[in-house]
Parts: C-alpha cells; sequence; structure tokens
C-alpha cells in the first residue's frame, strides 16, 4: 500500500467514525469521556514510559529546550489532561441545539441547529497532551479526528491514542472517531490537506513554518494561528506591583508557548519607576532583554533591540522592551508588530482600558491580567483545541462550540413558495 493509498483509508475510517459518533447520545459521549479520564490515569506509568523514549531521542537529535519542555509529560501534565477530559465531559452537549426559532409571517418556523463539522484533522508538533485534548472536544462535539502528530512525539501519541480507542469500542463506538497517522513521513501531511470529500476541517497546531505549508497546499478548509507575538502594555496610570506580577507571569510561567509575552511597551511617565526593578526580576530569572534606546538610557545593560526583532516569536527567555510616550503609540506598535493573538493592557484608567479594548484587533484583549491567561481552559471552555486568529468562524480558543456548525431547521405545516 502505497502512502496515498494509506492516508486514504484513514480518514475513509474516521468517516465512518463520525457517522457513528453522529448518533452518539450526550450521555453516551459523556460516559465515554469519563472512561476515557481514568483509563489515561489508570495507565500514567505506561505513558510517561512511552514519553521517556521520545525525550530521549529529541535530546540525541538537539531539539531545543523549549521543543522538549513541550514534550515532555510527567504526573502532573497526565493529570491535567484527564482532568480536561473530565470537565469536557461535563459541559453542555451543544449537538443538536436549536438557536434563533422565529416564526415567519407564514407561520413557517425557522431556526438554526448546532450540528458537528464531521471529521477533523488535526496536524501538532511536540504536544502529547493536544491528543487527548482534541479527542476529548472533538468527541463531545460528535465529530471524528484524525491525528497527525509529529514523529518527535510517535511512542507517546501512539499509547495515549491506543487507551482512547480501546475506550471507545468498549462502549459500542467506532474506533475510527480516533484515528492516527502513525506514518511519521511528512508528506503524509500534503495527501491529508488535500483529501476533500473525506477531511471537512484541518486545524494546524505548532511552528509558523508547519501552519503555513499546511495552509498554502490544503484543498480543505483551515483554522489557525501563525505565531504568537504577543504584548503586554504598562500604562501610565497603573499598579506598578501588579504591571511587574503580570510581566512577569506572562513572559516567565511558560515561556514557550504561544501566549507568552515577546515584547512589554511601557509608557514613558513610569519607565523609570517601573523598569529598573523589572528588568532585574527578569534578569534574576535567566530572561535575556532587548530594549530600545529609551529603555537602555534607563537600563543600560540591555542590548540594543533592532526592528526586526520585534516581529520574533521567541519560544523561550528572551524579549523585548520598548519605552512608549503614549497609549496611541502602544497601540501603533501593536498593530504593526502583533499577530493578532493576545495583547493585554495594565491599567487603572476605565476609559483607556476600554480603547484599548476596542482599538487592538487580537484574538482576545485583556485588561489587567497575563496573556497566559489566553487559554481555553481559563476562559471556561475546557480543554481547547486550539486559538485561532482567523475572522470566520471562530476566533480565539476554540472549545467545544467551536467544533460544530449550523444549519438551518425549518418546522412548517404546509407551506408553499407562491
Amino acid at each position: 500500500m502505497d502512502l496515498r493509498e494509506y492516508v486514504v483509508r484513514k480518514a475513509t475510517e474516521a468517516k465512518e467514525g463520525a457517522r457513528s459518533l453522529a448518533k452518539a447520545s450526550g450521555q453516551l459521549k459523556k460516559r465515554v469521556l469519563v472512561k476515557m479520564a481514568e483509563s489515561i490515569r489508570s495507565n500514567s506509568a505506561l505513558i510517561i514510559s512511552e514519553n521517556n523514549k521520545d525525550v530521549a531521542a529529541a535530546k540525541t537529535k538537539g531539539l531545543t529546550e523549549a521543543m522538549i519542555d513541550r514534550l515532555t509529560l510527567n504526573d502532573k501534565r497526565i493529570e491535567e489532561m484527564a482532568a480536561g477530559l473530565m470537565e469536557v465531559s461535563d459541559m453542555k452537549d451543544p449537538v443538536g441545539e436549536i438557536t434563533n426559532l422565529q416564526r415567519r409571517p407564514n407561520d413557517m418556523m425557522v431556526g438554526r441547529m448546532r450540528v458537528p463539522i464531521g471529521v477533523v484533522c488535526i496536524i501538532y508538533e511536540s504536544r502529547p497532551n493536544v491528543t487527548a485534548d482534541a479527542a476529548g472536544l472533538c468527541l463531545k462535539a460528535g465529530n471524528a479526528v484524525i491525528l497527525k502528530g509529529g514523529s518527535e512525539a510517535i511512542h507517546s501519541n501512539m499509547s495515549i491514542v491506543s487507551l482512547l480507542r480501546k475506550t471507545l469500542t468498549s462502549e459500542g463506538l467506532d474506533a475510527g472517531a480516533i484515528t492516527f497517522i502513525d506514518n511519521t513521513e511528512r508528506t503524509a501531511v500534503m495527501e491529508l490537506i488535500k483529501l476533500e470529500g473525506l477531511v471537512d476541517l484541518v486545524i494546524p497546531r505548532g511552528g509558523e513554518g508547519l501552519i503555513r505549508s499546511v495552509t498554502e497546499n490544503a484543498q480543505v478548509p483551515v483554522l489557525k494561528h501563525y505565531k504568537g507575538v504577543c504584548h503586554v502594555y504598562v500604562d501610565a496610570d497603573c499598579s506598578l506591583k501588579m504591571a511587574e506580577d503580570i510581566c512577569f507571569n506572562a513572559k516567565v510561567q511558560r515561556p514557550g508557548t504561544c501566549n507568552a509575552m515577546e515584547t512589554m511597551l511601557v509608557n514613558a511617565a513610569v519607565a523609570e519607576a517601573f523598569l529598573p526593578q523589572m528588568v532585574q526580576r527578569f534578569l534574576d530569572a535567566g530572561v535575556e532583554l532587548l530594549g530600545c534606546p529609551e529603555t537602555i538610557k534607563i537600563v543600560p545593560l540591555l542590548k540594543p533591540v533592532s526592528d526586526q526583532d520585534y516581529y520574533n516569536e521567541y519560544l523561550s527567555l528572551k524579549m523585548n522592551t520598548r519605552v512608549v510616550k503614549t497609549m496611541d503609540e502602544a497601540i501603533e506598535h501593536i498593530a504593526r508588530y502583533s499577530s493578532n493573538h493576545t495583547d493585554t493592557i495594565v491599567t487603572n484608567n476605565h476609559e483607556r482600558a476600554m480603547r484599548f479594548l476596542r482599538e487592538v484587533d487580537s484574538s482576545a484583549v485583556l485588561i489587567n491580567a497575563s496573556t497566559r491567561m489566553n487559554d481555553g481552559g481559563q476562559f471556561g471552555l475546557g480543554a481547547e483545541i486550539g486559538i485561532s486568529t482567523d475572522k470566520i468562524h471562530a476566533r480565539g480558543p476554540m472549545g467545544i462550540e467551536e467544533l460544530t456548525c449550523n444549519k438551518f431547521v425549518v418546522f412548517g405545516n404546509g407551506q408553499l413558495r407562491g
């Protein structure tokens, strides 16, 4: 069997799984998700053992620390996977919900019903927790999922998928509802994203190169964000202690994520009071800082930042700092360099806060909160399937509702078109 035949067979299995899953009751889906969580917890040692193989191979290949961090599973992260499945199991099932039901002048009732998208293909790198998150969310929304993880996580992903598929079959559901591409060739991705009629939606998660390659070659719809160049703007009127804590968390708490801060913008009115202590705190945490000329006047030990640096998604303990004269200058900077992912203002001024919300065009805009809060779990969506910066269908963290679409439904009593 050649590669295309293999991929088509896998996608066909997923299509069959989608038909089976679309008929499953909300109660059955809830029970399956609970049992999946139990299986993940009870087999944590097995998952970690398989993950250790992937981590060892990644270190041998010289993968970056950020990549290895995203790849590594431990008891805490496995518990988070299980907890995510439990949280999704408890959420309201959106499938079949009818909204906006209105009576027309001819007595016909017209509304919209939430239905599964069908077969969702998730293409991702490094993070094996995505395997459980994506499978759980797609299942709850009635979708089959085709999982194509990176070769660096092959052992971890296969162990998780095996547990999830066993749970499906034990509850009488088609195992094709969770389909895994165990072929590690990159060309398998190119075949998958061209399967119009078998695959309904592609969601790539990973580096900018992967996402652009998928978007440029796909023949089915793609939901994505290219990268996370996120900003925190420290306003002239703010609590400097709050600003310090938010900026530190946004950069240091987990720098290898797409919602970590890459550039800190500081209003000139508070720069001299704020920057020395903030910079020292960053340096003590091992952060490499680049600064604009005004920043370097206040903290001379920083390296100079270039214009190109402001476009960088470092995904590491490295960041840019810029002093701005006004909020207008901060918003202009974000408009020029932002990837429209996540941006925060720290301020006590309600008028400026609301203006920042209106004028900054990102998938999530926050007031007085870390950029790291842009997350499906933090927003109450359960485990997210990704963050979209697109403006059609879904934007921001994608939870269960974003994995459904609408169809019109009509309740008539004999109406005819005149």
